[in-house]
């Protein structure tokens, strides 16, 4: 039996923030990671340049059940704080849109980074280590994995979530939760596809690839960015944001020509070009072959002079709150995120502490916070972890 003062089950990105935090703190951590590898998921985001922060985090670039929850963790590390440790260790970078943070080179930097990082803080990591039970007992933690029994004052979980099940996540964090009389808010796929089925599927497949900018809209969520079309459905950061938002039933509408007045645009078309055909026309504001499947299917294409204002109204309405009957989404299978998790009421905002059991603790993905597109989803898993390698 091994005695350590901190075991952290899951060595992505919040499992090893908190390792090292705490290990800099002279405590002794063993972090068990059931995969092959540490740190899977950083390695696949951003393309492969990981997507490690985003410099406009705040609390309203989260989901929860509990808004507050998150404000804490966010405000003790911020994104200024993480790069300062990526340009401590030479690592390039550059920003992209909306406040983007990406490796100019490789995300296996940023994962190297935090192995350095554990190794100088004195912190064993063992990969290709399952966990097989946990119990508590005579006041510390008893976890029996597949490299035999060890016992500590703390366990951090930080699992992830359900999302891309290829990459070994599995619910185990969820089903060790409830062992301990935490309640978890239904789980389901964010930052994911949409699919569509029936005419609406066929009336946009054989355009796969069509990408264009919209704004996407969902009960009082709105995004700005692109949208892409897919043989299942539409993807396209547009997309994946707004489907954090969007469940079945749900009232789901784009703005094809975001940022324009269509009437206006339409009408002053109309007259400067009044032979042209409405394909034409929109053609000119919307992808040709977009733009002439409108005209195919829900639009009249005739000369612009013969469109009555009325029609050219209510065209024009139409086309800024185009509706999307969506069928459902891609899953897990590629989902970026899972929405949902441990309940923040069960938990210190403060610490991630669990209020029912002293000395456990959850970070990152597996608590009921989830993060839009864009960075936001790593920065809290460094401020999580962060928070509770503080105090572990």
């Amino acid at each position: 039996m091994t005695d350590v003062d901190v075991v952290v089950i899951g060595g992505g990105a919040a499992g090893l923030m908190c390792a090292l935090t705490a290990g800099r703190r002279g405590r002794s951590v063993r972090v068990i990671e059931h995969a092959n590898r540490v740190g899977k998921k950083i390695l696949m985001s951003g393309g492969g340049r990981c997507n490690f922060t985003n410099i406009h985090t705040t609390p309203d670039s989260f989901l929860s059940q509990n808004p507050h929850f998150c404000k804490s963790a966010l405000a003790r590390f911020q994104p200024a704080q993480f790069l300062e440790m990526v340009e401590r260790h030479h690592i390039a970078w550059h920003e992209k849109e909306l406040g983007q943070l990406f490796c100019d080179e490789s995300s296996k930097l940023i994962v190297r980074m935090l192995l350095d990082e554990c190794a100088e803080a004195g912190v064993r990591i063992d990969v290709n280590c399952t966990v097989e039970r946990v119990e508590f007992r005579d006041g510390c933690f008893v976890v029996d994995t597949a490299m035999g029994r060890c016992r500590a004052a703390s366990l951090v979980v930080a699992t992830g979530g359900l999302s891309i099940p290829s990459m070994g996540a599995t619910g185990f964090g969820y089903a060790l939760a409830r062992q301990f009389g935490h309640e978890i808010v239904a789980t389901r796929a964010g930052l994911v596809p949409l699919t569509l089925s029936g005419i609406h599927q066929q009336h946009y497949a054989d355009l796969s690839g069509v990408s264009l900018p919209v704004i996407a809209r969902c009960g009082d969520a709105e995004f700005r960015n692109f949208m892409l079309i897919t043989h299942r459905g539409l993807s396209g950061p547009a997309i994946l944001q707004i489907s954090s938002y969007w469940q079945p039933g749900a009232e789901l509408t784009l703005d094809l020509l975001p940022g324009e007045d269509a009437q206006a645009r339409l009408e002053a078309l109309q007259q400067a070009r009044p032979d042209a055909e409405l394909k034409t026309v929109l053609g000119e504001l919307l992808p040709k072959r977009f733009a002439q499947r409108l005209c195919e299917v829900w639009f009249e294409n005739r000369p612009m002079r013969q469109i009555p204002p009325p029609a050219l109204r209510g065209i024009a309405e139409q086309l800024q709150c185009w509706p999307v009957i969506a069928s459902g989404t891609e899953g897990y299978r590629t989902a970026e995120v899972t929405l949902g998790g441990v309940d923040t009421d069960g938990l210190s905002s403060k610490t991630m502490e669990s209020r029912l059991q002293k000395g456990l603790y959850f970070v990152g993905e597996v608590v009921d916070v989830t993060g839009h597109l864009g960075g936001f989803n790593f920065q809290w898993a460094w401020a999580s972890g962060r928070a509770a390698g503080e105090v572990v």
